[in-house]
């Protein structure tokens, strides 16, 4: 029995284990569609921005399956590219159908014609299939890609291929999912235990990569008596049940990791290309672990570099080590760790006054109140500044956003596809209000489809991040400000519960109201708009241009500003 081309493809796309599509019909995409609803396997999930949709299969990606959206001539294309560089760059297996105008039409600036090579800075493969036969083969390869080298695989079609049948010499072939351990070799690993041997103040500095390497790392950390710091996307991995453990760095952690970092006579990277080279300047001798062997050494310098699994390469590496005696290196950073965590508890105790009320006493809340096993959405800016520092591991859960492209407006539509892959898991979206204005229309998706989705909103009215970026530039803060709908209303308007929480008295009932409710809700928590949050190096310099964008901001008449952020932000003296 023949088959379409539009046949063809559902039949690959569930073969290879997709679950949804998500993505706005219409035009080139009507006959997939069709071909979706008839075959029954998959679900269509009718977003209202394609953005959302590729924010949503990423997620699906991230935890462990495989994302799947699409977009329809030309606009729906654009409209998924800032969710793909983000699936992408994060490595989560996506793939994506942006369907053309007929093939006839193509060069002649046709209506809604586009150029697929936009694609290309985000995908390993993008091709477009313009005759039958190349459908099952590109497809292949596509999703090929996408699972084999984790991150984004398109395959685009012009849509007058849908309804022809696919020929009989046609090939098509099965999606491989190969299962190969990958480590260094043997000499390789001689040197790096050589390496490791010889220090005398070791760091391990973990990311992603270490995801189901725990206890080999907590085992590697015990022998050579070290401490063990982790990005942000390690955090999860790393944190829960790390008598090692000391923290991030970067902008979002503390000092006693990026004091390690710098105090360190041997560093090892594990499973990170951690993006932040100024948190990664240090003498000492650097080793790298990573199953991308093109990305080494691009951060920083970097004396060995080793292509690897984590789990694998300390399987092996383990063996060849000897229990190192000296620990004072590691009591010492234990020690600023818990100063470290100390502040953070300060911080943390006063639930703020009415209107603003603290980003950081609301972020524990959440996390005391979370299941253990709950998937946790952030946005970009200083609700991953809060989540990084509030949100704890414990073994289970999971923690997304878009930390290696800085997107805004990730943490709803992430959520979508977290709630509908998440086997039943808790999810919780950490939105800013700038991000949630972005794609707000989404909110319709998740009232729709009555996604139990649980969004909390950090309503300070303004950019946060960048007005801290702009103070540390020495710049006034300008056109930061926002004027916010009433969030909870709206979500009511889409069919989600929704309320507005000015009060801190009435954050704790909120909060376990929102988490009990069988369904979607939406949290409208007016935050302190003056709560910052400084790195863990920041420099005189710094500190005179912060102290410069605030006389600039009493010379504009703003002074009353200045004094709500003195006042708000004297508790973090203590962390200078």
């Amino acid at each position: 029995m023949s088959r379409t081309i539009a046949e063809t493809i559902v039949d690959m796309l569930a073969d290879a284990g997709v679950k949804r599509l998500y993505a706005v019909t219409g035009d080139s995409l009507n006959l997939l569609n069709d071909a979706v609803r008839r075959d029954g396997r998959i679900d269509w999930i009718h977003v209202r921005h394609e953005e959302a949709g590729a924010y949503a299969a990423m997620a699906e990606g991230v935890l462990g399956g495989l994302g799947c959206c699409a977009g329809s001539s030309g606009p729906g294309h654009v409209h998924l590219i800032n969710g793909l560089y983000d699936a992408h760059r994060w490595g989560a297996p996506v793939i994506a159908l942006p369907s053309t105008i007929d093939r006839a039409d193509y060069g002649m600036e046709s209506f809604q014609e586009t150029d697929l090579a936009m694609f290309d800075g985000c995908s390993w493969y993008n091709e477009l299939a313009q005759i039958p036969e190349q459908a099952p083969r590109m497809l292949q390869q596509a999703l090929q890609n996408a699972i084999t080298r984790k991150g984004v695989g398109v395959f685009g079609y012009s849509g007058d291929i849908l309804p022809l049948d696919l020929p009989e010499t046609a090939i098509a072939s099965p999606v491989y999912r190969p299962q190969t351990v990958l480590r260094p070799d043997d000499g390789a690993l001689d040197d790096l235990a050589k390496m490791l041997a010889g220090a005398k103040r070791p760091l391990i500095y973990g990311g992603m990569g270490c995801d189901d390497a725990r206890a080999q790392v907590r085992e590697l950390a015990r022998r050579l008596n070290a401490p063990v710091g982790w990005t942000l996307k390690g955090k999860m991995a790393l944190e829960h049940d790390n008598p090692n453990g000391i923290g991030m760095t970067g902008f979002i952690g503390g000092k006693a990791c990026a004091d390690a970092i710098a105090k360190a006579d041997v560093v090892l990277l594990l499973g990170t290309d951690f993006p932040w080279k100024d948190f990664l300047q240090t003498d000492a001798r650097i080793a790298q672990v990573l199953t991308h062997g093109e990305r080494l050494g691009r951060r920083t310098h970097v004396e060995m570099g080793l292509v690897g699994d984590v789990r694998a390469t300390l399987d092996a590496l383990l063996p060849r080590l000897e229990n190192r005696d000296d620990d004072s290196f590691l009591q010492d950073r234990l020690k600023a760790a818990q100063s470290d965590k100390d502040n953070l508890v300060h911080h943390a105790q006063k639930p703020g006054k009415t209107g603003e009320i603290s980003p950081e006493y609301l972020t524990t809340a959440i996390s005391n109140l979370a299941d253990d096993d709950a998937i946790f959405t952030a946005d970009t800016g200083m609700t991953t500044v809060w989540a990084a520092r509030y949100i704890a591991s414990t073994g289970k859960r999971s923690f997304m956003g878009s930390f290696s492209h800085g997107s805004m407006a990730n943490a709803m539509p992430q959520a979508m596809g977290a709630a509908l892959a998440g086997n039943g898991r808790q999810t919780i979206a950490l939105c800013g209000d700038g991000g949630l204005s972005m794609l707000m229309g989404d909110l319709a998706t998740i009232g729709q489809y009555q996604l139990p989705v649980k969004m909390v909103v950090y309503n300070n009215s303004s950019l946060g991040m960048v007005e801290i970026e702009m103070q540390l530039a020495g710049l006034p803060n300008y056109q930061t400000e926002m004027t916010n709908p009433d969030f909870a209303r709206i979500a009511e308007a889409c069919g989600i519960r929704g309320l507005r929480v000015e009060d801190p008295e009435k954050l704790d009932d909120a909060l376990h109201m929102a988490m009990n409710h069988n369904g979607p809700v939406l949290l409208d928590v007016h935050t302190d708009r003056y709560a910052v949050a400084m790195p863990p190096h920041t420099s005189a310099g710094q500190l005179g241009k912060y102290a410069l964008s605030e006389a600039k901001m009493v010379l504009n008449g703003r002074g009353a500003e200045v004094i709500d952020q003195i006042t708000t932000n004297f508790k973090y003296l203590r962390d200078l």
